[in-house]
């Protein structure tokens, strides 16, 4: 563990760490011991990073953002997952305000570059007696300028995009100030403001895509977060699921 540093943004704590087995687990831990809201955990590399759904998340050590935050949520347990749309708003405002890229989002939660992945999002929570804790965590590839076989021209990074070498600590400043924008008006506002600015940037709406094998034009997500397909005569409510095309 490299320690604690003076926090970005409005962070009360930002644990640094080298190389561990997944900031997810270490946020949850820190959550037990009654870390405080909008605690961050940091790391240089993780070895088992995951994203959605059990996937792995690749990357190389010291090449990219690798974040959890943890959060104590002012939110009624069924709203908990809309946060995913204020962190993933928060990732593209961030690197557009760094990097001045351009980044769209693709439902439910990544965010892409020219149709190519630079960053990811995974959401969880655990609901104790007297309150829910969520942690989520933010991966960007900020370095990378190669990927493994199988991510080659779906995944790109902010050195890949600009041609230049961003330092991480800008990013982290800028995520975190614009999580902290979004996550509040979530909680003070309603999900329909965070809607509104996630469909402005959203590349799934208005595209045919397939969603567990069942194909259908994305229309609109709803004021619950469902993305709405458009299935034959019919609209099909999504919550979650892989996304093809």
């Amino acid at each position: 563990m490299k320690g604690a540093r003076p926090p970005a943004a409005s962070a009360p704590a930002i644990v640094r760490l080298g190389a561990v087995e997944s900031t997810q687990a270490v946020a949850f831990e820190l959550a037990e011991r009654g870390a405080a809201d909008r605690t961050v955990v940091l790391a240089d590399h993780q070895t088992a990073g995951r994203g959605r759904r059990g996937r792995a998340w690749n990357d190389e050590p010291g090449t990219g953002l690798l974040v959890s935050i943890v959060l104590r949520p002012r939110l009624a347990l069924p709203r908990l997952p809309l946060l995913s749309y204020a962190a993933a708003i928060a990732v593209a405002e961030a690197l557009d305000g760094v990097a001045a890229l351009r980044p769209t989002l693709k439902w439910p939660n990544d965010v892409l570059v020219r149709d190519r992945k630079i960053a990811g999002i995974l959401l969880e929570s655990r609901i104790g007696a007297a309150a829910a804790t969520v942690v989520v965590g933010i991966g960007v590839n900020l370095t990378q300028r190669r990927f493994p076989a199988e991510l080659e021209g779906r995944a790109t990074s902010i050195a890949l995009e600009t041609g230049r070498t961003v330092e991480r600590e800008p990013v982290l400043g800028a995520l975190l100030g614009a999580f902290d924008l979004w996550r509040g008006r979530l909680e003070a506002d309603g999900f329909a403001p965070v809607r509104e600015r996630w469909l402005a940037l959203s590349e799934t709406i208005g595209r045919r895509i397939s969603v567990d094998g069942r194909a259908g034009l994305a229309v609109d997500v709803d004021l619950e977060g469902a993305l709405l397909l458009q299935d034959g005569p019919g609209l099909r409510r999504v919550l979650a699921g892989p996304i093809e095309g």
